[in-house]
């Protein structure tokens, strides 16, 4: 996609000297090493609670894994936690004792983690994909401005929505998830200041669960669908896939998250996918493995937006091309500073 390049670019220095204006990642680090070096790529990966196969957030990261095993002919270590998250520190720990560099941590639930074996390993190079508050010289935190995704998909559900009233379903009650609550709720309100918004967080810390409870997302959107919302958005990870089976058995709308879920849903879910608030966690990906790969691998804080191309909404389908102009409209207007999103609620 167009903002590989961009981000890609920018990934493999601190300015943006080379990458034109604004097209990079907004960078805060600094990079390692000048000068191409060719170094020796062993990639581990430790994904989210679900792994692979969730059709949402880790299969995101695993289509970046894909694309640089592919272009860069190395293979990957992919590993999952368990039900609960609370082998994370021992997946990082064996891969990092078995030579692989860098690693990939998928999740903002890796920041303790990480924090503890950065020094240990100073020689491993660790990514946190939506966590940037590890300060060592060896990590590098990989996050996106959901909130802007979600302010343009909450407008498209309150511009298409009949009854007036729209519903989201987050997994647990954290910041990170607080930023969908926060673009939605701000987006839908800005075309539709009446619009009513049912919120339903299906867990709270220290239960992670939420974001594998299909179960629990079917109930709460279902709720919200008999309760008079046409549109529910969900940012629930793997349990999403509850959210479009009750979508479908309503007959109403979902707004899914993370990718083109239009594209991997049940097909007869399909008829049912509004939009999606899309984050291309495969141009991060690939942009920092190729990074390292290149010897120049930076520490500190990339962020993608929507001026980067690192988050946006689907088109699939054809639901909102009826409203398109007054997306993109909103959408230069965020990327020009003229409308700034909110990140919590």
């Amino acid at each position: 996609m167009a903002g590989a390049a961009a981000a890609a670019c920018l990934l493999t220095a601190a300015s943006l000297a080379g990458c034109g204006d604004s097209g990079g990642a907004a960078s805060t680090g600094t990079s390692t090493t000048g000068g191409r070096t060719d170094v020796k790529v062993k990639l581990g990966v430790v994904y989210d609670i679900g792994g692979r196969g969730d059709k949402s957030f880790n299969d995101g990261v695993a289509s970046g894994v894909d694309a640089v095993k592919r272009d860069l002919g190395i293979t990957a270590k992919e590993l999952s936690p368990n039900s609960g998250g609370t082998d994370r520190e021992e997946l990082l720990r064996l891969l990092a004792d078995t030579g692989y560099n860098p690693i990939i941590c998928v999740g903002f639930l890796f920041e303790d983690p990480v924090g503890k074996l950065a020094a240990a390993y100073p020689k491993t190079r660790f990514a946190i994909i939506d966590d940037d508050t590890v300060k060592a010289p060896n990590v590098t935190g990989l996050v996106f401005s959901e909130e802007q995704a979600s302010y343009l998909v909450g407008a498209a559900a309150a511009l298409k929505s009949k009854t007036g009233r729209i519903g989201l379903v987050a997994g647990v009650q954290t910041p990170p998830q607080e930023k969908f609550q926060a673009g939605y709720a701000a987006g839908a309100r800005k075309v539709r200041p009446g619009i009513k918004i049912d919120v339903t967080y299906l867990t709270q810390p220290p239960d992670f669960s939420g974001f594998s409870s299909p179960d629990k997302a079917r109930e709460a959107a279902k709720g919200m669908y008999d309760g008079g919302a046409d549109i529910v958005f969900h940012a629930a990870g793997a349990s999403g896939r509850g959210v479009f089976q009750a979508a479908t058995a309503a007959g109403r709308w979902a707004v899914g998250v993370d990718g083109d879920q239009y594209q991997t849903v049940d097909p007869a879910a399909r008829p049912h996918v509004l939009t999606s608030a899309t984050k291309n966690l495969d141009v991060a990906v690939s942009a920092f493995v190729k990074d390292f790969a290149d010897g120049r691998p930076q520490s500190g804080s990339v962020r993608f937006g929507l001026a980067q191309d690192g988050v946006g909404y689907a088109t699939s389908g054809g639901f909102i091309t009826d409203i398109a102009p007054r997306l993109e409209a909103l959408k230069k207007q965020i990327i020009a500073g003229q409308i700034t999103v909110p990140t919590t609620p």
